[in-house]
């Protein structure tokens, strides 16, 4: 619902779940930060 972010491990690097997305990139979540 948009609170927080995500923090992946992908396999293009870390990002937040917004970049993952944006890249069309999946991953291991890392931690959730609200």
């Amino acid at each position: 619902n948009g609170l927080g972010i995500s923090i992946l491990s992908t396999p293009r690097g870390v990002m937040s779940d917004n970049e993952a997305r944006a890249s069309n990139v999946g991953g291991e979540v890392l931690c959730q930060v609200f």
